[in-house]
């Protein structure tokens, strides 16, 4: 039994109000929503494609791409704006050539600008995966970057 057929028979009463249980849970297994599981999650609840990507557009959690082995987020909130976030974006968009929303074509990185990942004090901040790195300069991204390099293993 393939990994979306498992979940959706955790939901045997087929009803609406669990699709977004079902993508949390796809999102959970796979990292991401892809178009063949919203196809086959229409087909599970008979309900259009349209309406299944109406729902989950709308909040936040839910994305539609893979993400990256290293999943850098950006903080762009008041305190990383003003003590550099956009040099960082910027750094880290021509270093690795992606943008936000974007995965590396390696399939390593991803980049997510978000408005703000609570570290105010420590501008400006990103957080690769779980970890978190403070007064993040162009110098100290380049060392993390190659960090994670340095960490793949062919």
């Amino acid at each position: 039994m393939d990994g979306l057929s498992e979940i959706l028979t955790k939901y045997p009463a087929k009803r609406k109000e669990f699709l977004i249980p079902i993508l949390q849970d796809v999102q959970h297994e796979y990292g991401f929503i892809s178009e063949e599981s919203v196809k086959e999650i229409s087909f599970f609840l008979d309900m259009p494609s349209s309406q299944i990507y109406g729902v989950a557009t709308f909040y936040n959690q839910f994305r539609f791409k893979k993400r990256g082995k290293f999943h850098i987020r950006v903080c762009y909130g008041s305190a990383c704006y003003v003590f550099g976030a956009t040099t960082i974006l910027q750094e880290i968009q021509k270093i690795l050539n992606i943008n936000d929303g974007e995965t590396s074509e390696d399939g390593m990185f991803s980049l997510e600008i978000q408005s703000c990942i609570g570290g105010c004090g420590h501008a400006p901040v990103i957080a690769i995966n779980d970890k978190f790195y403070s007064r993040v300069t162009p110098d100290k991204l380049q060392s993390i970057i190659n960090e994670c390099k340095s960490l793949i293993v062919d």
